[in-house]
């Protein structure tokens, strides 16, 4: 008996975890845990500048771990949906015990 899921489902969820193996978006996913922000919000709470924040938010945008909203000229993120937060703290209860 093979309880193993489809070869190509193994492989999106090795690429998924692959997004949370860089500190910096981990930093990034934490920061949006409460609130909402902008770029220049979450760059600044990080000491980053926008340019490197924007480029890994849209590497968590492609995997589907934050969303954005437009607010007038400034685009807005959040944690995609309540997953996300799930598996930050369950790795932190994880690392915990």
């Amino acid at each position: 008996m093979n309880n193993l899921p489809d070869e190509d489902l193994l492989f999106d969820l090795a690429e998924l975890y692959k997004v949370f193996g860089d500190s910096t978006r981990i930093k990034i996913l934490f920061a949006l845990l409460n609130s909402q922000q902008p770029v220049t919000e979450l760059a600044e709470k990080l000491q980053m500048t926008q340019s490197a924040i924007s480029h890994q938010l849209r590497i968590l945008k492609t995997n589907k771990l934050v969303k954005s909203t437009r607010d007038g000229k400034s685009m807005i993120y959040t944690l995609d949906d309540e997953h996300v937060e799930k598996i930050l703290n369950m790795g932190l209860a994880h690392l915990s015990e």
